[in-house]
């Protein structure tokens, strides 16, 4: 099969997150996401809320956050945590075919020849309907809170990738998942990997 590692991106509650599992499933690859914060977290010592804080998201201002990453002359906790998950990223797609669901796994698996970069992206509207009424979290403004997070993410994106994460030429192919349901999300990927062995 000529994809062995499926990277995907998505806007947070645009059910990238389940596409990859349905994806994974039904391809009969690993998944992997929290695995892959655990995982830091055990390699580092850092706390795992901390990792899952600083493993995709950054500071909206950027210059701040380019300026408390490099300012102290060394590498910091943050940017430990980018080399780490980029050399985890590398040993998983290379141990086995996968499903890798975000940090910048796109980017860093850029050069190679058997990885699908798929990003997945909806209306606002429908994503805030899902974190509330899927996810279960209790947000003031869910559409502005979605906004905040979308920022942090395309700030860590950006900060280490010099790219754009919803940029689609980064992609190989991009769904809107606003008017399809998250398995038919899957099924287009999987036809995707099937019809291109």
């Amino acid at each position: 099969m000529k994809y062995q590692v499926i990277t995907i991106g998505h806007e947070y509650g645009s059910g990238g997150r389940k596409i990859g599992k349905l994806l994974a499933k039904k391809l009969g690859y690993k998944y992997y996401d929290s695995k892959i914060t655990a995982q830091l977290a055990k390699e580092s010592g850092y706390a795992s809320e901390f990792v899952k804080e600083n493993s995709e998201y950054g500071d909206t201002n950027t210059i701040l956050f380019g300026f408390n990453n490099w300012s102290s002359g060394g590498i910091t906790p943050i940017d430990q945590l980018y080399v780490l998950q980029r050399n985890l990223i590398i040993k998983l797609a290379d141990q086995e075919p996968c499903v890798i669901v975000g940090h910048c796994s796109d980017y860093i698996l850029r050069k190679r020849n058997d990885c699908l970069n798929v990003f997945i992206h909806s209306d606002i509207e429908v994503r805030a309907k899902r974190v509330t009424d899927e996810y279960h979290e209790d947000l003031k403004n869910p559409i502005k809170e979605l906004d905040k997070r979308d920022k942090k993410r395309k700030t860590y994106y950006r900060y280490y990738t010099n790219g754009k994460l919803n940029d689609l030429s980064n992609y190989h192919l991009c769904i809107d998942s606003s008017n399809l349901s998250l398995d038919d999300c899957a099924d287009i990927i999987y036809d995707m990997v099937m019809k291109t062995k």
